[in-house]
């Protein structure tokens, strides 16, 4: 008899655990730009405060009318901090909260699709800017290149192609930046758009 009730309770087990796995699934968030859309997979169980801080950012429409400010096609693509003004010679980034704690030493890696905050020469100086990995960019992984590492906290899962485009975009000097987009790059719009499956 006891044979008999097994199966069911291995069914019970499996659909108490589902709300779980349903619950632990990864937020992701549909990037809108002037060059097309992608989507970012993030995972706050490997950085929990720094995604955090990006989707703070995400609900505030923070990100909307920002551009990709810098873009070096064999490394990456930057943006998050600035806005089109840049080009009309305001060169201070876009007022943004204060900075986070460096969440580097997660395992994630700087490859190829990965995104990681971008920061200052303080490795707890991260607001807003993120880039994203266009090779693999092994130089950046903890404790490389300053013993402190790039946090990596999400990956792009879809519109890789789009990425693609805006590292191949031409790039010049506007003041003091080298590396920036001739013709803006823009950040239209960034939403959560649910979870991954």
């Amino acid at each position: 008899m006891l044979l008999r009730k097994l199966p069911l309770i291995g069914a019970l087990m499996f659909a108490l655990a589902a709300p779980d796995d349903a619950a632990a699934a990864n937020p992701q968030v549909k990037v809108v730009t002037s060059a097309g859309e992608f989507v970012i997979e993030l995972y706050p169980d490997k950085a929990p405060a720094t995604v955090e801080n990006f989707l703070a950012y995400v609900n505030d429409d923070f990100y909307a009318g920002t551009i990709f400010h810098r873009v070096i096609g064999n490394f990456m693509i930057q943006g998050g901090g600035f806005t089109e003004a840049l080009y009309k010679g305001e060169y201070r980034p876009k007022a943004n909260r204060g900075p986070i704690k460096l969440e580097s030493k997660n395992g994630l890696r700087n490859d190829t699709g990965w995104v990681a905050m971008a920061r200052t020469s303080d490795p707890d100086s991260a607001t807003s800017q993120f880039f994203i990995n266009t090779v693999d960019n092994a130089g950046l992984n903890h404790p490389q290149p300053d013993g402190h590492g790039y946090a990596v906290f999400g990956k792009v899962v879809s519109g890789m192609d789009v990425v693609n485009k805006i590292r191949a975009v031409p790039t010049g000097t506007v003041g003091p930046y080298r590396d920036v987009p001739r013709d803006a790059v823009v950040i239209e719009s960034m939403t959560v758009v649910g979870a991954a499956r």
